[in-house]
């Protein structure tokens, strides 16, 4: 796996424009687990995957990965691609499925 090697790097740091609108100092990372792993897939560097596989371990990342509820065509390649997740067990997935776009779209 790509990630495997997340805790050589546990020195790592999500950047803090990930999550400019917040106010870093009295942040739930736990609670907002879900909305810190779809902004680091969406706009992170290497470094923030490191930060955030540091944060929330491994297992604990992946199943964030399953419930976040929006990710585009790319994003969602590459995390099943990445870290060996079936696009069936994602919710953005799924979700996706059950709203067909018109022939025109």
């Amino acid at each position: 796996m790509f990630f495997s090697n997340y805790r050589k790097y546990s020195d790592a740091q999500l950047r803090p424009s990930l999550l400019w609108e917040f106010d870093l100092t009295q942040f739930d990372w736990h609670a907002m687990k879900n909305m810190v792993v779809q902004r680091v897939i969406e706009r992170g560097r290497i470094t923030d995957f490191y930060a955030a596989l540091n944060l929330y371990g491994m297992k604990s990342f992946k199943e964030a990965v399953k419930n976040i509820p929006y990710l585009n065509k790319k994003d969602i390649n590459f995390v099943c691609t990445v870290f060996g997740i079936k696009k069936e067990d994602l919710k953005c997935y799924t979700h996706r499925q059950f709203h067909p776009k018109h022939w025109n779209s």
